[in-house]
């Protein structure tokens, strides 16, 4: 039907001359009159198109008397001065969602969809403001009532808190209920924003007391806060909890006693898939962490980046790879591994056959370790991503390399940047990339190679600056 605005008929609306039609509205002891025009009430909506003719309208004297119990005077009274004005106005005094229901069942369709932004604004709102059992209603009721979108569905369910401050006792408390209450809410990301205040350690304590409980949440992002000895206490969530499968802690100041209790508890979690770790210094904890590495038998991905895990945790690390049998993704990167640790993973890149990506960049693997690792790259054939910018590699490990490309027809992304690579290894690279027609990502900045480096794969994008 036509919806665009009828504001000449305002008059008859305050003065409803000739009316033809009476709607009774609501329910006793609220229930309202209005007298209306059922010409101006068809030519507005479909719905009363088909109320108002023959075939459903009883007239008495000529007046048509037609009954909607299940909309209040209120709501009607704003859908009505629509029709006849074009304009919808509401001044928050009644419910958005209401209305919304009563203009989308008599196709006021420019309302509903008016409505339905005001709702998502309303309800952000509430997450600003801290108000997150309302939030938490108000989604609902929209998952509910409305005809939702996929970004409907991910508002209400991922909420990126980061955004907000969320450091007073007041919402920490509201944020509490909210998991208890077992939600639609599946993502929560609670990162610290250098802008906002600090949520206490108490109030972090309480809401990861509370994931013990909770069965629907499945992301969680503490990052930046922290966290210290609550260490423990995540770990215990990790052995109570079934449904969380990613957990981000990026500097979170874990420790060594952190870590350990983490580490522990990975050995008996059977649904995390996903864990940063990176910037904790839990590099006294080697051994637990691998360990760790051992038993899983769920953890996908795996975040260790900058924990000073040295050589020894390389080798432990390297020794646990050969045994896993899940890990597809792991981070190393600025752990000082030097050579032994590469030579290290070398060895269980021959063995694993899960890892897909994995990132050794700023980790001194120098040319023996390049050269470990380009053995390990000619056998192994399902990683994928390998960085290993900033390492020292030298024009022996970047020969080594271009080698192992000859021969490996798995791996899509190489990072060798920031390595003297020389004339030497370039060339071994060119005359590599010949041969090899997998690679769709090579990165060679600053690596000192004197000629530009050209590929007849027009997949692959080779990064370059001298």
């Amino acid at each position: 039907m036509d919806n665009g605005p009828i504001q000449s008929f305002s008059n008859l609306l305050e003065n409803p001359k000739d009316f033809d039609v009476k709607i009774k509205v609501g329910e006793r002891p609220n229930i309202k009159e209005f007298k209306a025009h059922s010409i101006i009430l068809i030519a507005k909506s479909n719905y009363f198109k088909a109320a108002l003719s023959s075939r459903w309208a009883t007239k008495e004297n000529g007046i048509i008397t037609f009954d909607k119990p299940n909309i209040s005077p209120p709501v009607f009274e704003i859908l009505i001065n629509y029709i006849y004005t074009g304009t919808f106005s509401n001044n928050h005094e009644v419910s958005l969602l209401d209305i919304f229901i009563a203009a989308d069942e008599i196709g006021l369709f420019e309302i509903s969809q008016q409505v339905e932004k005001d709702l998502r604004n309303e309800a952000l709102g509430y997450l600003r403001q801290g108000k997150f059992l309302k939030a938490l209603k108000l989604y609902e009721e929209i998952l509910k009532n409305c005809p939702y979108s996929a970004e409907d569905q991910e508002s209400a369910s991922k909420w990126d808190l980061s955004r907000f401050d969320c450091s007073s006792d007041e919402k920490i408390n509201e944020l509490v209920k909210v998991l208890c209450k077992n939600t639609t809410l599946t993502s929560l990301n609670l990162s610290l924003n250098e802008n906002f205040g600090v949520i206490k350690l108490s109030g972090v304590k309480a809401l990861v007391n509370t994931l013990c409980k909770n069965s629907t949440l499945k992301d969680l992002n503490l990052s930046n806060h922290n966290l210290g000895s609550l260490g423990e206490a995540l770990a215990d969530t990790l052995r109570k909890n079934s449904t969380l499968t990613s957990l981000n802690l990026y500097k979170s100041n874990l420790g060594s006693k952190g870590g350990k209790a983490l580490a522990d508890a990975l050995c008996k979690n059977s649904t995390l898939t996903s864990l940063n770790l990176a910037y904790n210094y839990l590099g006294s904890e080697r051994t637990a962490l691998a360990n760790a590495l051992d038993k899983n038998s769920t953890l996908t991905s795996l975040n260790l980046d900058y924990n000073n895990l040295g050589s020894k945790g390389g080798k432990e690390l390297a020794d646990a790879l050969c045994k896993n049998s899940t890990l597809t993704s792991l981070n190393l990167a600025f752990n000082n591994l030097g050579s032994e640790g590469g030579k290290a993973l070398a060895i269980a890149l021959c063995k694993n056959v899960t890892l897909t990506s994995l990132k050794l960049d700023y980790n001194k693997l120098g040319s023996e370790g390049g050269k470990a690792l380009a053995y390990a790259l000619s056998k192994n054939s399902t990683l994928t991503s390998l960085d290993l910018s900033y390492n020292e590699l030298g024009s022996e490990g970047g020969k080594a390399l271009a080698g192992a490309l000859s021969k490996n027809s798995t791996l899509t992304s190489l990072n060798l940047s920031y390595n003297k690579l020389g004339s030497k290894g370039g060339k071994a690279l060119a005359d590599a990339l010949i041969k090899n027609s997998t690679l769709t990502y090579l990165n060679i900045k600053r690596t000192f190679i004197n000629f530009t480096l050209r590929s007849t794969n027009l997949n692959l994008k080779i990064l370059q600056c001298f």
